[in-house]
């Protein structure tokens, strides 16, 4: 099991990046949470087994058609116990 934080930069506030990231996160079975900053970037931490995480992230790399990835960063963080996947506000 990993856990891990992602920050995303770009284009990626009002492109249903958000709920991109729940669809993917749900199907890969991932537990954890995806929300907006004020700055206009994208928050998540994602959790499961490792093979999984690292799609999550390759997916988050593009995004969805109408966003505009510029940057993306991850680090692993402590282990949390997430049930699901969702969007916090």
């Amino acid at each position: 099991m990993k856990t891990i934080h992602i920050v995303v930069t770009g284009m990626v506030q009002g492109v249903g990046f958000r709920y991109f990231t729940v669809r993917r996160a749900q199907n890969l079975g991932l537990g954890g949470w995806v929300r907006n900053l004020p700055d206009g970037r994208v928050e998540a931490v994602a959790q499961g087994h490792d093979a999984d995480v690292g799609t999550l992230v390759d997916l988050l790399r593009t995004g969805p058609a109408a966003s505009d990835v510029t940057d993306l960063k991850v680090e692993e963080i402590e282990h949390e116990a997430f049930s699901m996947f969702d969007v916090r506000f």
